[in-house]
């Protein structure tokens, strides 16, 4: 591709490409439904959920599936999303269904197997409800898919002859830039940056993302300033690329694949052909020009004095040479055109790359010599998906050009790391009902070799292979896990930082004897679209905010952190396989659970940044993704059961104590009476161990006679002040108070809920201090239920996972909680009844909203999660509206509160509530031991 320079056109939009008809819009089925469909009656063009970059080597292909199986609401979360004003988390004025974006690659060699993929999926008619995958689509004579490179030419009647669907191309630069974009606005830490083998993920605003530099490598090179969407301009560009390493490689090593000409690479030393700056000088540097003696003077320059023939030379060293020759010049030539422009950032992407390591350490390195280090060489991780998602992105009316990065979570099916967990077949309905799997006939069976990590529906299952009507063999999608499961990809092996100097490589970092594949280095989970996940309003600055409050990048602490996790795996297990009855197939599950994740961990522990930028949170949540992969929705079911009635049985006991003391006495009980109840911990080793030797209640009762002030952080006297006042200050009511609850049984029963009776119950202190100057001032703006008597808090929310994580309580189960204890209390009772928390008072919730839709003194809402931990750059629109008029937050727990927040600022009150349950995070966080406190209070920012 020689050196050109064009303008560029927006992504062209044919209006004969399927609308979506509006009209008649209506939710289908259950309209209480979290994210229910919307049919659309009128519809009749397919919409099409699918698009294509067919390559000369590789397909790739980008498409969607919507979000099934989702739990269904009821009449409060209904009502909470009225009183809330919130409306399915989107701005838009047509319907965005949340679903997923899967990414998956084929060889072009191997289209038959691409199309069967397609068609049994039925991506080219839009996609096919799960359960009723088997039955025929009608034919739609004008149905298109989108599709750039050069097989959308090529392949166009073959996609034709076997799906009957036309292929509409795109330009494939537009399709580039388009897909670059939308990676760089719309995923968190896509990019990133390689230098001596060691990724560092770099988050751009993307209010600052333009201009910058595309620089994309295929067999030849083109070079694009991107100025912003559908603005770019092809600016230069080489014909040396990677055909020009793949060409003259094959000539002279013999090899029969891109691959095994990166592979020799591995084990290749350049100084054997090429000429270095050592040579020339004597083995010595030419310091005054800053050249290094192992800096490459000539490329195969030391083939002309050697007397040797071609067939002399190892190909190992053929190959390296010719990769750094090339990779040197592009990294050289895409400085020079940023110079040109004044650009400091320039992405490289394209087939050449495929996430080699040390094809990027070399484009790297050259960036830097040349630019003095002031200009960096940064990656996508979907690189290899660009064009693909260009193409998807030029349907209209998906609606993803306005979607943000917290809209977006990325997961990693239980087959990522492994190379044996091949998955086939139709979408999985369910694991024991052999019968409603379907048969595959000759015509339409799928060989393919594909896995879960390429994108594909990881919830799948079985596949009867029919050959002459005969059935061949049933295979099992875990079966075959079980099976193959633990054959961990080998990672290249990084040398130690260092052995990268300014002259060159004298050893490259990234060497190592084996090359990982293009499918494992490239490592891209499925794309959750959610958008109904926002950014938390209260946080101080969300650019900065950084959840994980350990740093797994301390190679000692990410193995401390997996030895943690790898032992608490069994005691995970057991609880999982006995929360389906303690089945054959529960067993089968869980054994297969415990290889998926512990072959996640092995593959992490070798290269922690595999899968993006590694965090605690985020090795907690695979870890609950995972079981939910094996469809173990609720490990801790029974447990949190059993809990819960023990702690409600003991609730009124407490309550009678609490009242008999005096307000400032009584804060200081229930402060005392969270820290105690969070002691327990499933995911702790030694609360495991405690549990061995008495009941919760036993343990709680044992923590609260334990506790003595001053705790390890105690800021309660600063919290006291603020929430009664002191001498002649006047304490000023809350409007509304955050409680990220934590776990089940005790923790929420004995500790957060009578927490939350106390900021809702009439208060003494408050009172005496109402002067009728502050009754002015208080009139209409902090009512309550208790005939106008101030508060500490006007509304109280209680914030509860969405789905399922340990034995933590969820915003579905917690209701029923506040239900119950609100028997034994009528300060919850009568918050319950006006937040429609009781079933009994369902029918007056409408007509209570119609009076005040924000007069709700108790409610429950999900915080759009469903890990120990929470990452409040993705919350649920529930939560980022009722957090939009909040002045206190409480975290609690060590997960909310230790593990992630503890270093956050907000722009209210906070509290930040937990015990420390592990000696490590004791030692690391508030240099103490297990079982200390944590009460740090911080006035609003």
């Amino acid at each position: 591709m020689a050196p050109t320079s064009s303008s560029a056109t927006p992504i062209h939009r044919s209006s004969s490409r399927p609308q979506l008809d509006l009209s008649g819009a209506a939710i289908q089925g259950n309209i209480e439904e979290r994210d229910p469909t919307i049919l659309l009656p009128n519809q009749s063009d397919d919409i099409s959920h699918l698009a294509l970059d067919i390559g000369g080597s590789l397909i790739k292909l980008v498409y969607f599936s919507r979000h099934e199986d989702r739990p269904t609401d009821d009449k409060r979360k209904k009502s909470l999303k009225e009183r809330l004003g919130v409306s399915n988390g989107t701005r838009r004025s047509y319907p965005i269904l949340g679903g997923r974006l899967h990414f998956v690659k084929f060889e072009t060699r191997k289209i038959n197997e691409c199309l069967d993929f397609i068609y049994s999926k039925q991506l080219h008619r839009g996609g096919i409800d799960p359960r009723g995958w088997t039955s025929e689509p009608q034919v739609n004579e004008n149905a298109i898919i989108k599709a750039t490179g050069g097989g959308a030419y090529k392949f166009a009647d073959m996609f034709k002859e076997r799906l009957g669907v036309s292929i509409e191309k795109e330009d494939e630069m537009n399709c580039l830039v388009a897909g670059a974009n939308f990676l760089l606005k719309a995923i968190r830490h896509e990019a990133f940056t390689h230098m001596e083998g060691q990724k560092n993920f770099v988050q751009i605003d993307q209010n600052d993302l333009f201009p910058y530099l595309l620089v994309n490598i295929g067999s030849g090179v083109s070079m694009i300033k991107v100025d912003g969407d559908g603005k770019f301009e092809r600016v230069s560009g080489t014909n040396v690329g990677g055909g020009t390493y793949w060409g003259l490689g094959r000539l002279m090593t013999k090899c029969k694949s891109f691959d095994e000409l990166l592979e020799l690479s591995q084990r290749g030393d350049n100084k054997e052909v090429d000429m270095l700056v050592g040579d020339i000088y004597g083995g010595m540097d030419y310091a005054k020009i800053g050249l290094s003696a192992s800096t490459i003077a000539s490329s195969f320059g030391k083939t002309i004095s050697d007397n040797k023939e071609l067939e002399d030379y190892r190909p190992e060293d053929i190959s390296l040479s010719l990769l750094r020759m090339i990779s040197y010049n592009i990294g050289q030539i895409a400085y020079l055109n940023a110079l040109r422009f004044g650009l400091k950032r320039i992405f490289f992407g394209g087939f050449f790359i495929r996430g080699h390591a040390y094809t990027m350490d070399t484009i790297s390195f050259a960036v830097h010599f040349w630019s003095k280090g002031d200009a960096k060489a940064m990656f996508l991780r979907h690189e290899g998906f660009l064009g693909a998602l260009g193409a998807f992105m030029s349907y209209e009316k998906h609606g993803l050009d306005d979607l943000m990065a917290h809209q977006f979570v990325e997961r990693f099916p239980m087959g990522a790391p492994c190379v044996g967990g091949k998955i086939h077949g139709p979408p999985l309905g369910d694991l024991s009902d052999k019968a409603r799997n379907p048969i595959f006939t000759s015509k339409n069976i799928l060989f393919a070799d594909y896995n879960s990590e390429r994108g594909h529906d990881s919830r799948e299952e079985d596949q009867t292979i029919i050959i002459s009507g005969v059935i061949v063999h049933h295979i099992s999608w875990m079966e075959k896990f079980v099976q193959k499961g633990t054959e961990i990809l080998a990672p290249v092996p990084m040398a130690p930082p260092g052995t990268t100097g300014l002259g060159g490589f004298e050893r490259p970092s990234s060497k190592g004897e084996t090359l990982r594949s293009d499918d494992a280095a490239l490592n891209v989970g499925v794309l959750h679209l959610v958008p109904t996940l926002e950014v938390f309003p209260l946080l101080v600055d969300p650019k900065t905010y950084e959840p994980n409050t350990i740093d797994l990048s301390d190679h000692s602490e990410l193995e401390y952190w997996f030895t943690v996790l790898s032992e608490h795996l069994p005691d995970l297990v057991d609880k999982a396989v006995a929360s389906e009855g303690g089945t054959d197939d529960a067993r089968r599950r869980g054994d297969a659970f415990a290889r998926a994740f512990s072959a996640h961990l092995a593959r992490l522990m070798e290269e922690p940044a595999a899968y993006g930028k590694l965090g605690l949170a985020n090795l907690l949540e695979l870890r609950e993704e995972c079981l939910r992969e094996f469809q173990f929705l609720d490990a801790y079911r029974t447990i949190k059961q059993r809990e819960n009635e023990a702690s409600l049985a003991v609730l009124p006991d407490l309550l009678m104590e609490l009242d008999s003391m005096s307000e400032e006495s009584r804060l200081l009980t229930l402060i005392e009476g969270v820290l105690a109840a969070n002691i327990f911990d499933w995911g702790s080793r030694a609360c495991v161990e405690l549990y061995h030797k008495g009941t919760i209640i036993e343990i709680y009762r044992m923590s609260r006679k334990k506790m003595q002030r001053p705790w390890r952080v105690d800021d309660f006297d600063a919290f006291r002040e603020r929430m009664l006042g002191s001498g002649g200050n006047k304490p000023v009511p809350h409007k509304r108070a955050l409680l990220f609850v934590d776990n089940s049984g005790a923790d929420v029963v004995l500790g957060m809920l009578p927490l939350a009776r106390e900021l809702l119950r009439p208060n003494l202190s408050v009172r005496l201090a109402y002067t009728q100057n502050a009754e002015n001032n208080f009139k209409g703006n902090c009512p309550n239920i208790h005939s106008g008597i101030p508060c500490l808090a006007r509304y109280v929310v209680l914030v509860a996972n969405s789905l399922p994580a340990l034995n933590d309580v969820t915003a579905i189960e917690l209701p029923e909680i506040v239900a119950e204890a609100a028997k034994h209390c009528d300060v919850l009772r009568k918050a319950a009844e006006a937040g429609g928390l009781l079933m009994d008072a369902m029918i007056n919730i409408q007509d209570a909203s119609k009076d005040d839709s924000s007069s709700v003194p108790l409610m429950v809402v999900e915080n759009g999660c469903g890990s120990p931990c929470i990452d409040l750059r993705q919350v649920s629109s529930e939560l980022a509206a009722a957090a939009k008029n909040a002045d206190l937050i409480i975290l609690e727990g060590m997960g909310r509160a230790l593990h992630t927040n503890y270093n956050a600022r907000f722009r209210c009150d906070t509290l930040k509530l937990a015990m420390v349950k592990n000696q490590r995070l004791a030692e690391k966080l508030v240099k103490g031991n297990i079982y200390d406190c944590v009460c740090r209070y911080e006035p609003a920012s």
